[in-house]
């Protein structure tokens, strides 16, 4: 054997004892992981023994498969396979572990999203959003929120606290709304329950009132608590507390308010007796001491002498005197000696007030009473004001608004505001009509409401009408009414009378009458007075008996259904019945109009005071208070008017000086 085969040998030799060495290793670890598999087996349960039994043979039966040449599979090679088996098994069971855990993190992945999502919808219904439809819209977008169950829960919480509109808007909020049977009917379900409420809150509120009308204010709370919407109505509750806040301060502040007004406009008994009215008067600290005040005021006053009364007169005021004292225009000197501008009667208002002037009825002069066959009987009858002032009565002359006043600056027709209060119409240079306070009445009005001492009682003036142009800017006269005009051969329409008609093709004759009946109830309720200033503004001195007889009638067929009738005549043109202002039975003018129903006569004097009262007639001249007198006390040292108003005070800066004489 060469050295290279010994050599050879000996490697192979050698890798032969190599490899025995290591089987004998690998013998003996395999001995040991044996024998330690060996005791976990033998506490292994029954089953995993049984699974362990299963697996052996199968070891076995590939062991044995192998290709021939190879050596016996020992008992060694099988616990080794049992033993790598083993090791397989234990991987492929901590993957399922693994896989069984991945499921249940999946679920608890899946409720804790869920929590998340009703948390949110629980503070969104009821501390995130306070708008309810807000709320409903949100919730809607949320998968298992968006059924209109949901939301009819939702309007139905918002009913229970009575806000109807709020549930309503919610549901027709909704983009299902309109297809949606269930919310339609619970939105209309709302509306009616809104309608039962609203009934019940205004029925409960006219109770109270009737109540409150009584003066007993803690009934009238009372009533108001009962309701069941009580708790959930504003309007309930303020009206509730206002009633318990008059009863706490001694009756309606409302009322003590109204009495105080009547006492200023020195009705000191209407004042005593409206408190004395009240329910608990008699308990009540506070109203007995009002009236007190009043009883004791009224003992303070002093008689007025009603001859000693001043009785001043105006006509339409002149709003624009550019237009009304134009000296190229037609009767310039008329309307520069007897009209008096807007500036001009609040500058003698104001300071015939700060003089301590009070405006009384002509009525409030002297007491009529009639006997059982018809005679009636006037006696003086006197008023009481506070020491220092002074009575005066009011009257109007021709507020009509004749056609002559069109195009002059003044106003064109009384009519009512919308509560019912008497103002004025007027038409600018371009046609527009506006409406306002451009004449005495609502001016007068609104100087008394601010200054209720001005007037006695409530007072307000007389009005003086004539009857051919109609009555207050109305067209009221026969001659606009063919159908209606009775003696058309002697009351004819004249050519103003005609453009207009032109002017008016739609007009309506009885329309427009009971138009004009409106104002004049409506200035009457305000304590106007009516009073005829013959129908063709008539000089009566002048005119004879049978012309004033065919006059007269004239106006009584025209005016007088208008107004109401009157006792009342003042005189056209400043003239009277007589020179002397006194009347007996040998004056056929007198007895014709006393036989007509006239007791009360007026004239023109210009004279502080000339005032008769018999037991058949009431006489009294008046003042003139227009451009004329206004001018000639400016440039006079012995001022007629001076009692009344200082003239350069009074003069309009915008009247065109001088003033024409008469």
């Amino acid at each position: 054997m060469s050295e290279s085969d010994y050599e050879r040998g000996k490697v192979k030799s050698t890798g032969r004892t190599t490899k025995r060495t290591a089987r004998k290793t690998d013998s003996t670890k395999a001995g040991r992981t044996a024998d330690t598999a060996q005791r976990r087996a033998d506490r292994r349960t029954p089953a995993k023994e049984e699974r362990k039994t299963r697996r052996s043979p199968a070891a076995e039966k590939r062991t044995s498969r192998r290709a021939g040449g190879e050596r016996t599979v020992t008992r060694t090679t099988v616990r080794s396979a049992d033993q790598a088996s083993g090791r397989q098994n234990r991987r492929g069971a901590e993957i399922k572990v693994k896989k069984r855990s991945g499921g249940a993190g999946a679920v608890i992945l899946v409720i804790l999203i869920l929590l998340v999502i009703a948390a949110i919808a629980f503070v969104v219904k009821d501390s995130f959003f306070s708008d309810a439809s807000l709320k409903g819209s949100l919730l809607s977008e949320l998968p298992f929120m968006n059924g209109s169950s949901r939301l009819i829960d939702q309007a139905e919480e918002l009913t229970q606290a009575y806000d109807y509109d709020g549930a309503i808007s919610l549901l027709k909020a909704s983009d299902r709304y309109e297809t949606d049977t269930k919310l339609q009917e619970k939105a209309q379900e709302i509306e009616t329950a809104k309608a039962a409420m609203e009934d019940a809150v205004n029925s409960a509120l006219a109770s109270a009132e009737e109540r409150a009308l009584e003066f007993d204010y803690q009934g009238a709370a009372d009533v108001l608590k009962a309701s069941s919407y009580y708790t959930a109505s504003a309007v309930l509750q303020e009206k509730a507390a206002a009633y318990e806040e008059a009863k706490k301060s001694g009756g309606d502040t409302q009322l003590v308010a109204e009495a105080d007004r009547l006492a200023a406009m020195y009705d000191y008994d209407g004042a005593a007796e409206l408190l004395k009215s009240a329910a608990g008067y008699q308990e009540n600290a506070a109203l007995q001491e009002k009236v007190s005040g009043y009883e004791a005021a009224k003992a303070a006053c002093v008689a007025i002498n009603p001859e000693e009364v001043t009785h001043i007169f105006y006509h339409s005021l002149v709003v624009d005197p550019s237009k009304a004292f134009n000296p190229h225009e037609a009767g310039y000197d008329g309307w520069q000696q007897w009209m008096t501008t807007v500036y001009e009667f609040d500058k003698i208002t104001q300071s015939m007030y700060d003089r301590g002037y009070v405006l009384v009825s002509i009525y409030d002069l002297f007491e009529k009473t009639q006997a059982e066959d018809g005679t009636v009987t006037l006696t003086p009858q006197q008023i009481y004001l506070p020491e220092g002032k002074k009575a005066f009565v009011l009257s109007l002359d021709d507020l009509c608004y004749y056609h002559t006043y069109d195009n002059h600056g003044v106003a064109s027709k009384i009519v009512l505001d919308e509560n019912g209060k008497p103002t004025c119409e007027y038409i600018e240079d371009d046609g527009t009509v506006v409406y306002g306070a451009y004449d005495v009445v609502p001016r007068m009005d609104a100087f008394l409401e601010e200054h209720p001492d001005g007037c006695y009682r409530g007072a307000r003036g007389t009005i003086a009408l004539t009857g051919y142009n109609g009555i207050l800017g109305y067209r009221t006269d026969g001659t606009y009414s063919a159908e209606h005009n009775t003696n058309s051969e002697r009351y004819y329409t004249d050519s103003l009378q005609q453009e207009w008609l032109d002017e008016h093709p739609d007009f309506d004759w009885e329309q427009e009458c009971e138009e004009a009946k409106r104002v004049v109830d409506a200035m009457k309720a305000d304590g106007w007075t009516f009073a005829s200033h013959t129908w063709g503004h008539k000089a009566v001195g002048d005119t004879g008996y049978d012309d004033l007889v065919a006059d007269t009638e004239r106006w009584m067929q025209y005016v007088s259904p208008l107004i109401g009738g009157t006792d009342a005549i003042i005189f056209a043109h400043g003239q009277d019945l007589s020179q002397t202002g006194t009347y007996d039975a040998s004056n056929d003018k007198y007895n014709y109009l006393k036989s007509q129903g006239f007791d009360v006569f007026c004239n023109v004097d210009s004279t502080a005071y000339t005032t008769t009262v018999t037991s058949e007639y009431f006489h009294q001249g008046r003042r003139n208070l227009d451009g004329y007198r206004i001018y000639q006390d400016y440039i006079s040292d012995s001022p007629l008017a001076g009692d009344l108003f200082n003239a350069a005070e009074v003069l309009d800066p915008e009247r065109p000086l001088p003033v024409p004489e008469l």
